[in-house]
């Protein structure tokens, strides 16, 4: 029996809420790595750590808002804490992988391709452990060609998004690289959607409430545990970056004005005295040398 699914039951409100949360977490997180590019060495792996978490937070906190609005009319749905939890770890982690790879290669064509492949990859994963953790009387299937168009798109915008936050520079460019990372994460999101089939196998005898024979948490009950954590993250991003205004523009920090000579005037010399017997040794050799001959053919 096919299921009646309906991903938008509270209309465009989850949708615009789970595309702030990509931003705000892109927007975050890409800061982060640009910041990456003008830090010293010992400080590189802190910026970059950080947007990883800033990233796969809100990659996973989007994943979860838009699944809010995610029902299947015949049958309740529940999730699966350790695979839930799990998501948000390979999120970080693959994300990290591929930013890592721009923030020490730079902004080559090669790490710049390589980055964004693995950054898509790891929005994709998340999105389908995401949906394999949840659990309801149902079956999922897939369609092949819109799980492959999912997956080119969440590396294509990735890709974009990295070139953007690493090349380009001002608070316009970094805005514009956060909305192309929430395209990449809320695009990849309801093209998988799109392309998802729930077959029902319901028990021959319904019980009065159908969410008890189900295993997992409600979403309820997900709520709270679901936004904490990101939220923390994101937080802890914000206010690292209020500390530093140079990683909201991009740019890096001044670096120190050249000292002018005028500013400390070169000391003259000391002037021997006219009678010192020291100073005719101390001429250059070549004048020595054109007074002795001037001395001799005189």
């Amino acid at each position: 029996m096919q299921g009646t699914v309906d991903g938008f039951t509270y209309g465009l409100v989850t949708p615009v809420a789970a595309f702030l949360m990509a931003a705000l977490g892109a927007a975050l997180g890409l800061r982060c790595t640009t910041r990456s590019l003008h830090a010293t060495r010992s400080c590189r792996v802190g910026w970059l750590a950080l947007g990883s978490l800033s990233i796969g937070s809100g990659v996973w906190t989007m994943h979860f808002v838009a699944m809010t609005g995610f029902t299947v009319q015949e049958t309740p749905i529940s999730y699966d804490k350790p695979l839930t939890f799990a998501g948000l770890a390979v999120a970080v982690v693959m994300i990290g992988i591929g930013i890592f790879i721009v923030g020490y290669r730079g902004a080559t064509r090669m790490a710049l391709i390589t980055g964004g492949t693995i950054t898509g990859l790891g929005i994709a994963s998340m999105h389908y452990l995401g949906m394999a953790g949840m659990r309801m009387a149902a079956r999922f299937a897939y369609d092949t060609p819109l799980v492959v168009l999912s997956v080119l798109i969440a590396g294509c915008t990735a890709t974009g998004a990295l070139w953007a936050a690493v090349t380009l520079r001002g608070a316009l460019s970094g805005l514009g690289a956060s909305v192309l990372m929430a395209v990449a994460v809320t695009g990849m999101h309801y093209t998988g959607m799109a392309a998802l089939d729930v077959h029902l196998h319901l028990p021959p005898t319904l019980p009065s409430d159908l969410s008890a024979v189900l295993p997992g948490d409600r979403p309820a009950e997900m709520i709270g545990p679901m936004l904490v954590g990101p939220g923390c993250f994101l937080l802890l991003a914000a206010v690292v970056l209020l500390f530093d205004p140079g990683a909201v523009t991009g740019e890096p920090g001044k670096a120190p004005r050249p000292r002018d000579h005028r500013d400390h005037p070169v000391p003259q010399a000391r002037r021997r005295p006219r009678n010192d017997p020291h100073a005719r040794d101390r001429r250059p050799r070549s004048t020595a040398r054109e007074g002795a001959r001037r001395a001799r053919y005189r």
